[in-house]
């Protein structure tokens, strides 16, 4: 499983022309799930992510989690995070897990950071979607449950 973090000031997403997620400041969370990703990969990511230290303390460092600053979560699901282009320049999206079973894995996610205490907005799934975000820093995190980077 793999996530972009984006340190945001705010983030929606618009479905057409409905606003379906909205926050204020927190995370966007780009979120894409592989064949053999199963719930402890989702578990890893949400643990991970809900404490994620990158917002600024009074003297400047990034020493706290979204929790400590009020923040929101925003979830959308992106297959396109398994995107394969080493072969050409059409990506192959192979390694993305099939819908059902990524649908599965997004929600059960989106379960774990809202019971960790933390508000979570979602897009929707399998939909066209447009993401607006103002990123704060701009801070942007990579993770990737397999910790392949």
């Amino acid at each position: 499983m793999r996530a972009v973090v984006q340190r945001v000031s705010r983030a929606q997403v618009t479905v057409g022309g409905e606003i379906v997620g909205t926050i204020g400041r927190g995370l966007l969370v780009l979120l894409g799930v592989a064949h053999a990703d199963a719930e402890a990969d989702a578990d890893y990511l949400a643990d991970k992510i809900a404490g994620l230290r990158i917002f600024e303390d009074e003297n400047g460092k990034m020493n706290l989690d979204t929790a400590a600053v009020g923040g929101g979560i925003l979830v959308v699901s992106q297959f396109t995070l398994y995107g394969d282009v080493r072969r050409g320049k059409r990506p192959s999206f192979d390694a993305a897990a099939p819908p059902d079973r990524a649908r599965q894995l997004y929600e059960y996610f989106v379960e774990r950071i809202r019971a960790a205490g933390l508000p979570c907005q979602t897009g929707r799934f399998q939909e066209m979607m447009q993401v607006e975000l103002v990123n704060d820093g701009p801070v942007t995190i990579l993770l990737d449950s397999a910790k392949t980077f």
